[in-house]
């Protein structure tokens, strides 16, 4: 510990965004940085608890007051090596993370936590900068070959793992470039694409090999993989999103959330897309309907297109701003979160059920929507959706669908391979994350639903683990 009142002299500073009326005119990243010094200051505000809550929140375990001590001491090399003993890729939970450490950093209690999150980037970006990161091949191989399917954040941990200890990995992407929801699911203002080359290229270096363009279930049979490889990982993500079964769905003009998402980011790639199959805001009024995190790239997207307005309506009510007392520290808050899409333009409501989806010439013009409340039931205290049967009507040109994904895509490798699925439609998986098929595993979304790139990478890290120990044990 570095500083042992620095906590008590020196105050949060973020690095902030930049200004609004610059970034929806472009696709750049939207966070700004702190100079070197400031970083260092900001580093030197943990307190090395005795109990480090920030660990306990993590899902990979970072060790942050560890590294936060080594970045106050300018020691980026040390930093980075303490990173990526846990993290296989800080550039990416640098930037999308929802930092759950810093929800569990005691400093929260007076809203001050540690910018762990922001601290995080600056140590992979200096260490890019000064040379720190560089390709590490393993030193010999085992003869064993490992088909991971899906270059998403589990798909690549899991990759990297398992090259790490030798064995040889070719990873499987459908899409015409790597990288899963990374690349064509978060905008780049939030991820620039070129920081998930960056990574790609070390990868290959590595000698993790990547097949794009190559749809297993279609373009290979998925009982082809078994007999070429010694063991299998599904990692594909939840791929299937949640519909709205409503009058009017099939109008033109109403879209999956992902379509607009993708689509754009294939167009900032330097994609062309036809005219007619174009999806785009500008000069529209557009709705969005659910209120995570992906209706929020919607919203700063849809702004960025050159939208009229956006509205964003949830049909959950409207969170606590602040302090909620069901969610104390150090669990994650159930509170109102403001986004830097919302900041840029956005009218968000709460408690809306949609009824209907109106058109004119086969075009969408207008939803109509119903007033709910939420109600506990005093036997199960579960809530139950109350209509209240108060309409109205919302002018819409655009509609785009961000209420989730629901599960993996079954048809092709799920249906081939046989595994057996849980509840939810997800790939059942033991606590090894084995499927009921031989030599098949499977890691993140496919296996746990739709959840966060840091868990996705733990989850792929996990796997990757047992895989090896199924390889050895196979010897």
């Amino acid at each position: 510990m570095g500083n042992p009142k620095a906590f008590l002299t020196i105050n949060r500073k973020e690095a902030g965004y930049r200004p609004i009326a610059d970034r929806i005119k472009d696709y750049g990243e939207v966070e700004q940085t702190l100079n070197s010094e400031d970083r260092r200051l900001q580093a030197s505000r943990c307190m090395e608890c005795g109990v480090p809550f920030c660990h306990w929140s993590c899902p990979l375990g970072n060790k942050q007051p560890e590294w936060q001590d080594r970045l106050y001491k300018n020691d980026i090399k040390g930093a980075y090596a303490l990173l990526i003993a846990t993290d296989d890729f800080p550039e990416f939970t640098g930037r999308v993370c929802p930092a759950l450490c810093e929800i569990g950093c005691v400093l929260n209690k007076i809203h001050e936590p540690v910018t762990v999150r922001e601290n995080e980037a600056a140590i992979v970006e200096r260490a890019f900068l000064e040379g720190y990161v560089t390709a590490r091949p393993p030193h010999k191989r085992t003869g064993k070959k490992v088909a991971v399917i899906g270059s998403g954040p589990a798909g690549l941990a899991c990759a990297n793992q398992l090259n790490q200890r030798g064995h040889s990995v070719t990873v499987f992407e459908k899409n015409e470039s790597v990288g899963g929801l990374l690349r064509f699911g978060i905008p780049d203002f939030k991820l620039n694409k070129s920081v998930i080359d960056r990574r790609i290229n070390l990868l290959k270096e590595e000698g993790v090999e990547f097949q794009c363009g190559v749809e297993i279930g279609k373009d290979i049979p998925s009982g082809q993989l078994l007999k070429d490889y010694d063991a299998v990982c599904i990692a594909i993500g939840s791929g299937v999103p949640r519909d709205l079964k409503v009058k009017g769905r099939e109008l033109s003009g109403v879209h999956f959330a992902l379509e607009l998402l993708q689509q754009q980011n294939r167009v900032i790639a330097g994609a062309e897309i036809p005219k007619d199959e174009r999806i785009t805001a500008k000069d529209k009024h557009v709705l969005v309907i659910g209120g995570g995190d992906t209706g929020s790239d919607c919203v700063g997207t849809s702004n960025r297109q050159g939208a009229l307005s956006v509205t964003q309506i949830e049909i959950m009510p409207k969170p606590p701003e602040g302090e909620n007392p069901d969610t104390p520290w150090p669990y994650w808050p159930l509170i109102l979160k403001t986004s830097s899409s919302h900041a840029e333009g956005c009218n968000r409501r709460w408690l809306l059920d949609t009824k209907e989806i109106k058109g004119k010439d086969g075009k969408v013009t207008e939803v109509v929507v119903e007033e709910v409340e939420w109600e506990k039931d005093p036997e199960t205290n579960r809530m139950n959706l109350i209509h209240t049967g108060r309409t109205e009507t919302i002018k819409a040109d655009l509609v785009l669908l961000a209420m989730g994904f629901t599960n993996p895509v079954y048809e092709g490798l799920i249906e081939q391979l046989g595994v057996e699925l849980d509840q939810r439609h997800n790939v059942k998986v033991d606590e090894n994350q084995k499927t009921s098929t031989d030599k098949v595993f499977a890691a993140g979304d496919a296996s746990t639903g739709a959840s966060l790139v840091v868990r996705c990478i733990a989850s792929g890290r996990k796997a990757a683990q047992n895989i090896h120990q199924y390889l050895t044990k196979s010897n």
